[in-house]
This record gives structure tokens, sequence and C-alpha cells, in this order.
């Protein structure tokens, strides 16, 4: 095989280039010399060199034989010159970029034009309008970055580096499909907007697929929660039958108090989240249009410069009254939150999973408001404060005994920060504090048991902006991602991993001692990158940790001990930090440029992104590698978990450590 050893094109590829006309019969003789028509030269037929082959006669050529594909000899025949000269003229071709070759050992060289290896790098969108999906191969990071506007990405294999022992295709496919819910929170003003872009993104129009789309855009508006003059809540339909055959048929006692006329109802006192939650799963999101307290007026002036989609969230925010911030790791939420908060101006409460998270809180709102300590308190395990700004944990705003204290107050805002959580349970509680404003915020509004929609339905609609554009315009690092599969370290923990079963054997696949040694590779690879180093085993940390001499944080290492080596790597006095779960979401280290993920929580798309998203800062580099043990269950996981990235446009890139190594001792790039 020769070092330019590819496949060749497919047979079915148009071959005949354009450019100079084909004689009636066929055969053209570029020399100027017209053959004499037969397939093969003749007995004296005169044999003349060839000094300088056009592209158009190697194109002739090619038509003549009717494939993709030829060889010397054929042109030499088809050209009427001897097979040396045909094949000096074809390599000036291959020189020029013009035609490339290929050996396919035992048969000889076989030549094909070069704009053939584009055309079968192409991007290719197939459309199953019946089935609403949509299969891309070769997608563009512009294509997959429209497509996650309005579609869902049901699988990826992502993109794979054409392998060294596999002669693996350099890419793979994606399959999106457009649900009910992805019309519903499609970013636009009107379905005209949307039915645009789904246009200009989809290779033909479909009239039914269409039409399905506008039915299900409509289905978002046909219920409405209202307040009635006498204070207590309204539901409204858009017409009797949707009342009668879906609202009345639905929701009980529980949530309806009695009929007011044909298309109302009077909606139980505290049933409004579950109102909105069963019609949501019933196919028809409500619109929530009720009169809420504002609380009491505080005075706040941003001293922050917001950037235009930042604006453009605090505007449709404010039409809306609720929704749900969704933007990349470094795109500016917690600023753009804090941009909603001066432009309502009433008491505000702010709601965060840890400790941590309220202390980075309070230090954002003195940085970019004109706030001084004393209107900021802080209500969790440590201290306890209402002001009115006040940051509170979820877990403590939601216990019996501090309940009533939050349900007392008029809020005229409360930011639910990390709101991917507000399903569960201990989270979900503080979903029906009375407030006339809920925003919430999350980089990853996924989860693995399928209860998204419960986020929007509990807090409001997603309120974001093409990541891609966040990206090309230098507010967000794009990262590099790569999952790299790893074989086992030895032996023995191959024969544990085989013996084990369930939890065991996954664990097993995490710990595979090869990923110590690929770790500390990829550290070698980027000397000067700050380094997160992401693990999911307490055991597996302490080896990594070990063997790079670097700080172990999970969450046996006291607070106080584990701020310093956090404020050590912001300072830049640390490059490299093994950092449990507790590193997932919560901490604030905006100069990490690489991402080393040693092992994960069982492919949860939101702990990839998290992840990620660490290293996602308009500044520095941006490298994610995602380590997995081949031939186990870690392959599957390491794609879901960076799934969410690839619905978002990102590339993600597969390659075996092995064939790194076969590429490195062939003399090519590692990295």
């Amino acid at each position: 095989m020769t070092d330019e050893a590819t496949e060749p094109p497919d047979g079915g590829a148009d071959a005949t280039g354009g450019g100079a006309d084909a004689a009636d019969d066929g055969d053209v003789d570029v020399t100027g010399t017209p053959a004499d028509g037969d397939d093969d030269a003749t007995a004296g037929e005169t044999v003349v060199a060839i000094d300088d082959l056009e592209l158009d006669g190697f194109y002739d050529a090619v038509e003549a034989e009717g494939r993709p594909v030829v060889t010397a000899s054929e042109v030499a025949r088809r050209l009427g010159t001897a097979q040396a000269s045909a094949a000096a003229a074809l390599d000036d071709l291959v020189d020029e970029g013009t035609v490339d070759r290929v050996n396919v050992e035992p048969d000889p060289v076989v030549y094909f034009p070069a704009e053939w290896r584009e055309l079968a790098a192409r991007e290719r969108i197939v459309l199953f309008p019946d089935r609403r999906e949509i299969v891309v191969d070769q997608p563009r990071q512009y294509t997959r970055a429209q497509l996650s506007q309005f579609a869902h990405l049901v699988d990826s294999t992502g993109d794979r580096e054409r392998s060294v022992t596999d002669g693996a295709a350099p890419t793979r496919g994606y399959k999106y499909e457009i649900r009910p819910e992805d019309v519903w929170q499609a970013p636009f003003d009107d379905v005209g907007e949307l039915l645009s872009l789904l246009r200009s993104v989809l290779p033909r129009r479909s009239a039914d697929l269409e039409e399905w789309v506008r039915s299900q855009w409509q289905r978002a508006n046909r219920f409405r929660l209202f307040t009635h003059d006498d204070g207590y809540v309204v539901l409204e339909a858009g017409s009797e039958s949707l009342m009668g055959n879906v609202a009345r048929q639905k929701l009980d006692d529980e949530q309806l108090v009695a009929p007011i006329s044909e298309t109302e109802s009077w909606v139980r006192e505290g049933s409004a989240a579950a109102v909105k939650r069963t019609l949501y799963e019933a196919g028809y999101p409500v619109v929530d249009d009720r009169e809420l307290d504002t609380g009491d007026p505080v005075e706040v002036d941003l001293t922050t410069d917001l950037r235009e989609y930042q604006r453009d969230w605090v505007e449709r925010f404010r039409e809306q009254r609720s929704g749900v911030l969704v933007g990349p790791s470094g795109s500016g939420k917690t600023v753009t939150a804090i941009g909603i908060l001066a432009a309502i101006g009433g008491e505000t409460l702010i709601l965060v999973p840890s400790r941590e998270l309220a202390g980075q809180w309070r230090a954002e709102l003195l940085a970019h408001t004109s706030l001084d300590e004393s209107q900021i308190g802080e209500y969790h395990g440590g201290q306890k404060e209402i002001r009115p700004i006040t940051i509170a944990t979820y877990r403590t705003a939601g216990m019996d005994r501090h309940r009533s204290l939050f349900d007392s107050r008029g809020w005229g805002l409360v930011v639910y920060d990390e709101v991917h959580h507000i399903p569960a349970e201990i989270y979900r509680r503080s979903a029906t504090l009375q407030t006339k404003h809920r925003l919430g915020l999350s980089a990853t509004p996924v989860r693995e048991d399928d209860r998204e929609a419960e986020i929007f339905t509990l807090i409001g609609p997603p309120i974001g902006t093409d990541w891609s554009r966040l990206f090309e315009a230098g507010y967000v690092q794009e990262p590099e991602v790569r999952i790299r599969y790893l074989p086992w370290g030895d032996d023995l923990a191959r024969n544990e991993w085989a013996s084990a079963e369930g939890r065991d054997r996954h664990r097993a696949a995490a710990e595979n001692p090869a990923k110590v040694a690929e770790t500390r590779r990829l550290l070698d690879v980027h000397p000067d990158a700050s380094a997160l180093v992401f693990v999911d085993w307490l055991d597996q940390g302490e080896a990594i940790a070990e063997a790079l001499d670097a700080p172990f944080v999970s969450g046996e290492m006291p607070h106080h001990r584990r701020d310093r080596v956090f404020e050590s790597f912001r300072e830049g006095d640390l490059r490299t930090v093994v950092v449990s779960r507790v590193g997932d979401e919560g901490i604030d280290l905006p100069n990490a440029e690489l991402a080393i993920v040693a092992s994960g929580l069982g492919g949860s798309r939101r702990q990839g992104a998290q992840r990620a998203g660490r290293t996602m800062r308009p500044a520095g580099g941006s490298r994610v590698y995602v380590l997995a043990t081949r031939g186990t269950s870690e392959e599957e996981f390491a794609q879901r978990q960076m799934r969410h990235l690839a619905e978002k446009g990102i590339r993600v890139i597969e390659s075996n450590v092995d064939d790194d190594a076969a590429v490195a001792a062939s003399g090519g790039p590692d990295e």
C-alpha cells in the first residue's frame, strides 16, 4: 500500500467532468489523431507519447471506460499511447491535485478525479417526513447548530478519525427527530420563522411535515392561566371541545374547583403547577398569564455592559415573565440573570444547590451591581439572613421548619440556578413559591430520567441562542472534544472486569489502569495547559493524583481546604487538579483549558457537558478528552455523555489509542 492508501470512491459517481465535448463515437485522441473506433489498439496503429495530458482528456477516458476509476493501461489504450507514457502523464495530474490515485494491490494503481473524494465526503441530509426524522451524514457544524434549534439528536456516532488498524471511514452519521416539545420550545417569535429555518436546512420541502409543525405550534397556545378580578386563578381553553375533551378529562377535583363557562374553569389554589404539568404531558403547553405579587421594590443598578445576546435574553424574559436561560458555560448566564434582577427591581430569592454557589452569587452581585453587603443575605446551614436579595440553598428552603418563611414573602423574582435539578423532590418543592417571575439557569437542561419537560412546565420555556454564533463571535471557546478508546492496562484488570457483574463491572472498566498512563501522556502533550482531571471513583482519583503528584478534591475534603486548592488553581500556582463529582457544578475556574474525563457517571449527558463546560471560557484553549475502555460499556457511556454537545453543533471525534501509536510510528502526528 502507498502512503496515500484510501478507499476508492463509490462507483455511482458521475464523471463526465465538463469541458471538452466528446466526439460522436465516444473516443477522443487528445493528440489530435482520431482513434479508429475500436476499443483496443489494433496492430499497426501508431502509438504516440503524451507530453502533457489535459484533465478533460482524462475525463474522456474515464467516461469511455464507463466506471469511476481507471488504470494507466486503460488510459493508454483509449489515448493510443504507451502505458509508461500514460502513467507519467497521470502522475503529473496527481501532482497538480486534479487527479487522485490509490494502490489496490495486488491489482494495479487506479486513478480517479480528485473532486470525487470531496463528493464522497460531502454533507448528505435525508428527510423522512412521515417519521419526522432527519439523517445527516458528514454534517457541517452549521447544519448541526441549526438542527439543534428545532430537532432532538436521537443517535450519533460522532466523528471518527480514519483508523490505521480497521480502515474505518473518517465520519459517521447523525439521526435527529422533531418532537412536539422541540416545536413548542423553538426560539422563535412566530411559526413562520421556524418554517423558514426548517426549509433552509432540509433538502426538500414537505407539506405534511410543515402542516404538522404548524399544528404543534398552535397547540402551544391553546390553554391559558390568568388571574380573575376576584383573585382566583382561571384556566381558559381556546375552544369548548378543548376544555371538555382535554382539560376536564385530564384534570380532576384536586386541580379544578368548578366550571365557570364552556371555555373556563376555576383552578384550585396551589394547583397551577399541576395543571401546567398535566396539560403539557397531554400535548398542550399552557401560557401562564397570572398576576402574581412583585414583592417590595428594590433599587438595583447594573454596573456591567451586557452583550447583545444577553440584552435579548433580558427582553425576552421580561415579555414572558418566566423562562430558562440555556447557554454554554462561559456565556454569562449569571450576569444576564443579574441584569434581569435589575430590570425587574423587586425582592429576589436566588436558589442554589450548594453553599459554595451561594458565596459565588454574592460576589457576582457585588461585582456587577450597585448593591452593598447589607442588601444581600444568605440562608443556609451556615447563616440565615433574609434581605431584599436572598440567596438560599434548595435543601434549606425546602425544609418544613423554614418553608413558611419563604412562602410568606412576596417575591418579585425567584432564580433557580442549576435548574435541571428541579424535578427532584427536594428541589421541586421550591417551584410552588409564589412569585411574579421565575427564572431558571442551566447549560444542560437534560435528564437521563426523561423528565426534562418538568423543567419547562414548572419554571418556563427555554430562552437561548445558537451556540455556534457565540463560538464564532469569540464569546465562548468551542471545545475540541475527543473520545479516546483505550486497551486494558494489564491482564489482571481485564480479568477482574470479565468476572464482575453489574455496577462492579462498570467500575472495573472505569478504573482501567491504562487511564493513568494516558492521562499523564495527555498532560505531557499539553504541558502549559491548566488541567482538570475528572473521576467518579475515589480509588481511581487517589491513584491518578498520586501518579501526577496533584491534589485530589472530593467530597471528603473539608470545604476550607477545597477552597484553598481551587484558589491556587485560579492563581496559576497549581497546573493540574484531580476532582470528583464535586467539580461537576458549582465551581468557578475560568482559567481551566484542558479537561480529561477519566470516568463518568454512566453516560450522563449533563455531567459530560458540565465537565466540558469547565473549559468553555472566552480566553485560552478548550480541549476535552474522554477516556473509555475499549470493548466495554464505557464506549457507549462516552458517546452518550458527549451527545448534548453534539446536539449543539460541537464536533466530537473518536479514536483508538492503539491507532495513534501506529500513526506516530509511521511518522505521522500524534495530536
